[in-house]
């Protein structure tokens, strides 16, 4: 029997949660942010299938709940001490708002974080301290890879795909707020920059592309097609391979990779 993970945009909707889990007797693990974590996450639920089924038969889909993914035990631990605060915080509070596997790697988990604060001024700040960013100022948005794990982000929300478990979910975010707010704190001593440099984003389009280089799309390469996308000058559904060829089981993570970096066919930018 298999276990699932929710985790809560807010407390109160963890409190509803729990609360029935109790009522029903339901066996249940709680997973907290506390204490080293508290500023980014909402203490998750654990429940087996069958639990799950009779949370949800009896009020548990009127709780609002950010998602559920297969439940894997954190590999890192909760740090001890509480979090760092700053006279100045331009990220605010961060809400978990969608929570699902990754299509490209179902072992991994996805997520999107609503921020109360925006970050569209940190940007350049961001940029010039780390060089190994992406930055695009027409988004804006910014990207970079931790580790295996690519974060996103935007005026008011982040993306973080390939985490390994809601902890390590919990652990970047929190890596991002005091990350965000330190850079701002020092922002008079940083120079700061619109440079767009080398794209590693475009690499992680380019992995999720048939890399037939058929030209299809108007260009000789699907590297070339990868950054052309990246740089805003070409749509996905330019793929044609993906898109009406024999490629379509590709579409999927193709999707949600251009997605968390904002890169979106021009109809889906007006919806």
């Amino acid at each position: 029997m298999g276990e699932l993970v929710g985790t809560f945009p807010r407390i109160g909707e963890f409190e509803k949660a729990k609360a029935i889990a109790d009522s029903l007797q339901l066996a249940h693990l709680v997973v907290s942010p506390e204490p080293g974590l508290v500023r980014v996450g909402v203490p998750a639920l654990v429940l087996d299938d069958q639990a799950r089924a009779a949370f949800m038969e009896h009020g548990g889909d009127a709780v609002i709940c950010s998602g559920w993914v297969d439940y894997r035990p954190a590999s890192i631990a909760v740090a001890a001490q509480r979090p760092p605060e700053f006279a100045e915080n331009i990220l605010g509070a961060a809400a978990i708002m969608v929570l699902a596997p990754c299509i490209a790697d179902v072992s991994k988990i996805r997520l999107i974080a609503h921020i109360s604060g925006d970050l569209t001024s940190v940007f350049p700040y961001l940029n010039t301290e780390m060089r190994q960013a992406s930055y695009n100022k027409d988004g804006p948005n910014l990207t970079y890879m931790d580790g295996y794990r690519m974060v996103s982000l935007y005026p008011n929300r982040i993306a973080i795909a390939k985490a390994d478990e809601i902890v390590d979910a919990w652990r970047v975010l929190e890596m991002i707020r005091c990350r965000v707010n330190d850079v701002w704190s020092r922002r008079s001593q940083i120079q700061p920059s619109d440079e767009r440099r080398a794209k590693p984003p475009a690499l992680e389009i380019y992995y999720r592309l048939p890399k037939t280089n058929c030209r299809a799309c108007g260009q000789k390469t699907c590297m070339a097609f990868a950054l052309t996308l990246w740089s805003g000058n070409a749509a996905p559904s330019q793929c044609g391979p993906i898109y009406s060829g024999d490629f379509g089981n590709l579409r999927p993570a193709f999707e949600e990779i251009c997605s968390s970096l904002g890169v979106m066919n021009t109809q889906e930018a007006h919806e």
